[in-house]
C-alpha cells in the first residue's frame, strides 16, 4: 500500500552525488532501531518479492555488513560495507553492490535523522558515487522502486510500534 509519506531523490546532472529525503510518523529513536535491528532490518530493505538474507551485521561505529537480496527464482545479489559512524543523529556508511563486472564501485552514504514535531522524523540521505556513471547508472536500475517499496515496508514496521 502507497504511503502518504513520499520519498524526494534529488539527482542533478553531471553530479556524483544525490540526495534522499523522507518522513516517517514514527520518533527517531524508532527509525534508528529499525536501522539497526537485524530483525526489523531484514523486514524492510529492499523492494517486494526478495528474501533478505543478513550474512554479517555489525551496525556500529567500525562494524561491517554483508546482505543478500534472493528472488523468487533463486537469484541472489550481494551488498557489503563498512559502518562508519552509526548514532542515533548520524549513520555514515559504505555501499558497494557485489554484482558489477569490477570491483571498487563504493558509494558513501550519510545519513541524518532529524526529529520532526509530533514523534517525528525526517532522514536525509547523501549518496555521493565514484562517478556521475555510477550514479545515473544506480538510478537507472530501479533504486528508487526498491527504495520506495522498502520505505513503505518500514512505514507497516513503526505503525506496530504506536
Amino acid at each position: 500500500m502507497p504511503s502518504k509519506n513520499k520519498t524526494t531523490i534529488t539527482a542533478e546532472p553531471g553530479k556524483q552525488e544525490l540526495f534522499i529525503t523522507r518522513e516517517f510518523d514514527a520518533p527517531r529513536e524508532l527509525v534508528f532501531k529499525a536501522h539497526i535491528d537485524p530483525k526489523l532490518f531484514v523486514q524492510w530493505l529492499g523492494p517486494h518479492g526478495y528474501e533478505m538474507i543478513l550474512e554479517t551485521f555489525e551496525p556500529v561505529s567500525g562494524g561491517r555488513y554483508r546482505y543478500i537480496h534472493k528472488d523468487k527464482i533463486g537469484n541472489e545479489f550481494g551488498f557489503h560495507g563498512v559502518f562508519h559512524e552509526m548514532s542515533e543523529e548520524l549513520m555514515i556508511q559504505t555501499f558497494e553492490f557485489e554484482g558489477l563486472p569490477e570491483r571498487g564501485h563504493v558509494i558513501l552514504d550519510t545519513m541524518r535523522l532529524e526529529p520532526l514535531p509530533g514523534d517525528r522524523t525526517r532522514i536525509t540521505i547523501q549518496s555521493v558515487y565514484q562517478s556521475v556513471a555510477d550514479r545515473d547508472g544506480m538510478v537507472q536500475a530501479g533504486m528508487e522502486k526498491g527504495m520506495n517499496e522498502g520505505y513503505e515496508r518500514l512505514d507497516g514496521i513503526l505503525e506496530g510500534f504506536s
